[in-house]
Formats: C-alpha cells, structure tokens, sequence
C-alpha cells in the first residue's frame, strides 16, 4: 500500500464521524493555508536561491493539489475554490497586518467579514435541484 493510500485511509477513518459541511471548511482552510506556506517558500526561494525552500515549495503545493482533489468530495468545485481564494486572501492580509504592521480602516475588515459571512452562505445553504 502507498503512502498516499494510507494517508487518505487514516484521514477518512478520522473524518468519518464529522459532516460534510465541517469537513468542507477544514479543506479550504487547509488549502489557503497550504497556499499561504507555498507563496512564502517561493518568495524565499526567489530571495535567495537555495534548493530548500524550492523543495519544500513544491512538495506544499502537490500536498494543495491532493487536498484541492479530496475536498471536492465534500463540497462543490466553486465553493471549494471561492472559499479558498477568499480564505487565502484574508490570511494574506492578516499576514501584512501582524507581520509587516500595515493597518487597514474599520471598512475594509468589515467588508472583511460580510465576505466571509456570505461564503458562509454559499456553502451552508441548500442548493436547488440540478436540471435534467
């Protein structure tokens, strides 16, 4: 058996218990934060050059690409991938903000949270029926 097979056996034992919803959100939550961590080891990578970084980068973004697979067994492919972008960049402003201390008015982080509160929506609510 290979890794990645038993990987995703241990995984679905784990998340068995939970719903499809919860598990949805954890995958894109695990997505932007993969993506996060594979923006800074490029960004490192292009600083500096050393081979580290480049592997670790490209070994993040294959795990991306089997989470990005997987979650969509939980939730709609435009779901998963709005919901990712919106994450990735909430994360990226949250980084600016503690990180490099770039300060953001009380409108921008309340258009923050209406985002966030509409991908809630759009992952929460029922669908309608598909057509025939």
């Amino acid at each position: 058996m290979s890794s990645s097979s038993v990987l995703s056996f241990t995984l679905l034992r784990l998340t068995g218990r939970w719903s499809r919803p919860v598990l949805a959100v954890l995958s894109m939550i695990a997505l932007a934060t993969l993506d996060l961590a594979g923006a800074l080891l490029a960004k490192y990578w292009s600083d500096h050059r050393s081979v580290v970084p480049l592997l670790g980068g490209m070994g993040v973004f294959a795990l991306l690409f089997w989470v990005y697979g997987r979650s969509l067994a939980y939730a709609e492919l435009a779901t998963v991938t709005i919901s990712w972008v919106v994450m990735l960049q909430v994360g990226v402003l949250l980084l600016d903000h503690f990180r490099d201390g770039v300060h953001l008015p009380a409108g921008k982080w309340l258009a923050i949270v209406v985002i966030l509160g509409l991908q809630g929506y759009l992952l929460l609510a029922p669908n309608g029926r598909p057509t025939a």
